[in-house]
């Protein structure tokens, strides 16, 4: 069994020109996926215990991280404008690192919310919601 550091996960996402954009070095936490799936309930009378049909995914991906607001590359330069960016974008993530056959989660997503934190004696810090649009798709770097 193998064990990974959270310090090798990589999460990637285009920024409002389509170019993915690292925001590894500034995110301290990535939860939600790979995210629930509904599951319609089909029990009929006569059955012995509930039956169920799979249904949509509705994913909804928080991620948070320390601001830092470097042009084109920083994650308030690329989050900020996609919170108003009129199409959804991609996003990579990489639990285990982003090399050869690391396992990734990747999507589409619109970004729902970006939220900048400041607080006396702390360092300014964001978090982002972000919500899938189709599925999150399970493969490998």
């Amino acid at each position: 069994m193998t064990f990974f550091d959270s310090k090798v996960s990589k999460f990637r996402i285009d920024d409002t020109g389509a170019v993915q954009r690292d925001l590894s070095a500034y995110v301290t936490e990535v939860r939600g996926l790979p995210g629930p799936r509904a599951l319609n309930e089909v029990t009929a009378l006569g059955d012995g215990g509930a039956r169920f049909i799979a249904g949509l995914e509705d994913v909804s991906i928080r991620v948070n991280g320390l601001f830092d607001d470097t042009a084109t590359s920083g994650p308030d330069a690329v989050l900020g404008p996609l919170r108003t960016h009129a199409s959804a974008v991609d996003f990579e993530y990489g639990p285990e690192g982003a090399d050869t056959g690391d396992v990734k989660y990747s999507g589409t997503c619109w970004v729902v919310t970006y939220d900048l934190r400041s607080r006396v004696g702390n360092l300014v810090e964001w978090s982002a919601t972000l919500q899938v649009e189709g599925t999150v798709s399970r493969g490998t770097f």
